[in-house]
């Protein structure tokens, strides 16, 4: 089949390029797009880098990924878009839009009579996500946020969207995986699980890391998704992950009550145990207990 979206046009065995208008209402975004469309017909898989800005790996890797694959390597089709919120992006925004400081990713599905950043999302699920058999939405650390690499995946309630989600979320090939009990809110996975299309969140590198290696970590991870996906075959890119992944439940975050600079008692990756307090303030915060099973039900992680 022809993949087709807007005036961008890729025929089977074809790859294209070009940037499509998004009407934001008070502005217009120009977003880039490629389309790889394989030599045999399979899933339509979509990668967006740059939901947030400030999130460079992301972009880095969707754009190399979309160099690097071409059609008669693909089965299926890919729709690859490497800064999804392009004002943000574009601006160097952390994780809200310049237009008018709304986290795109707490909107999906977004509301195409709504302000910029709703329309923007509404563009992106109108455009992108409609006919998806997969979405993977990549992510990193901005220059404020200390992270160690993970995959974040939702629980729906439906049994077999709930197997594909956990399974693209393993096949990634990192350590942590965390899952939410849900699909609510207006996280781009979790929108996109409420279509009943699987999604994925892959979060790679920290406090805005450009670094070469940091790129290619997450590009292994997003050709070891696309084989998981039967979109590419087995070959010297798919390479084999190093780790086994951990289940880990997502409870929240923790925020201050007061400005000032805080020193916690344990750095990212440490384990800490129910009830130990996470740093000091003047009513001492305490850890949830949020590791799963089979883990110990009394450890939980930093992260």
């Amino acid at each position: 089949m022809t993949l087709t979206i807007g005036a961008l046009r890729a025929v089977p065995g074809q790859k294209t390029r070009g940037n499509l208008s998004a009407d934001l209402g008070s502005t217009t975004a120009e977003v880039p797009l490629i389309l790889v469309n394989g030599s045999r017909p399979g899933p339509r898989v979509v990668i967006t880098g740059g939901v947030h800005g400030g999130e460079f790996i992301g972009v880095d890797a969707a754009t190399r990924l979309a160099g690097l694959l071409e059609p008669d390597e693909v089965t299926g089709q890919l729709v690859i878009c490497p800064a999804a919120n392009p004002q943000a992006v574009y601006g160097g925004r952390l994780n809200i839009s310049p237009l008018d400081g709304v986290n795109i990713n707490r909107v999906f599905p977004g509301d195409k009579d709504g302000g910029p950043t709703d329309r923007m999302a509404a563009w992106l699920f109108e455009n992108l996500i409609d006919g998806a058999d997969a979405y993977v939405d990549p992510h990193s650390g901005g220059i404020d946020q200390h992270l160690l690499d993970f995959v974040g995946y939702r629980l729906t309630g439906d049994d077999e969207l709930d197997a594909k989600n956990k399974a693209m979320a393993h096949a990634v090939g990192y350590e942590r995986v965390v899952f939410g009990t849900s699909s609510d809110g207006g996280n781009s996975h979790a929108a996109v699980n409420r279509q009943v299309v699987p999604a994925i969140l892959v979060e790679t590198g920290q406090l805005g890391d450009r670094d070469p290696a940091t790129v290619r970590r997450l590009l292994d991870a997003l050709y070891r998704i696309l084989h998981h996906l039967g979109a590419i075959e087995a070959s010297e890119h798919v390479k084999p992950p190093t780790v086994q992944p951990r289940d880990w439940i997502w409870t929240g975050d923790v925020e201050s009550p007061a400005a000032g600079l805080w020193y916690p008692d344990a750095v990212t990756g440490d384990e800490v145990t129910e009830g130990q307090t996470i740093g000091p303030s003047s009513t001492r915060s305490t850890a949830p207990n949020t590791r799963s099973p089979p883990s110990p039900p009394e450890r939980s992680s930093t992260t």
